[in-house]
């Protein structure tokens, strides 16, 4: 089990190194937007759609890493309290009771949201029409990557349990 743990931290941390650059990408984009807004005195017809996507998926994709290196919000003030097979099992009922049902909700209107999307061919409104069904598909791919970092969590806390109680 531990070797499960092991690969979905991995495949989260390579993403996660792969897509956290992309934020100069974003910047990018938004200072040439500024620029000809500056110069030319109007904007471009699709900065603003595209960095907006951008910046979603960046968000989304990078919400697993976040998970993995716990940069998420945690209210662990009475955790920290309680001994090593309690924290384990306060973060098995956490994630069974919250985590669960937030991320099956997560993956299926994710999909029938991408899926509308995609049916329907869906663009932004604009003079450029971008296709927004891929951005709309990184829901549901982040939503995979979190529960699968989830899972190497919940290994981790049950290694935890099975070591507490062979102690």
């Amino acid at each position: 089990m531990n070797a499960i743990a092991k690969a979905i931290d991995t495949l989260n941390e390579a993403l996660g190194r792969l897509i956290a650059p992309l934020i100069a990408v974003i910047t990018l984009i938004v200072l040439y937007d500024i620029g000809l807004r500056f110069f030319a005195g109007r904007p471009s017809d699709w900065a603003f759609d595209i960095t907006k996507m951008l910046f979603g998926a960046h968000f989304m994709l990078m919400a697993a890493y976040g998970l993995r290196h716990h940069a998420h919000v945690e209210v662990d003030v009475l955790k920290r309290l309680l001994s090593r097979r309690k924290q384990a099992v306060v973060e098995l009922l956490g994630y069974l009771i919250f985590f669960v049902p937030f991320i099956w909700m997560m993956l299926t209107l994710g999909w029938s949201f991408f899926m509308r999307s995609f049916s329907r061919g869906e663009t932004t409104y604009g003079v450029v029409s971008i296709p927004v069904y891929p951005i709309k598909g990184v829901i549901v791919v982040a939503a995979v990557l979190i529960l699968l970092q989830a899972v190497a969590i919940v290994i981790r806390a049950i290694q935890q349990l099975r070591e507490e109680r062979a102690a």
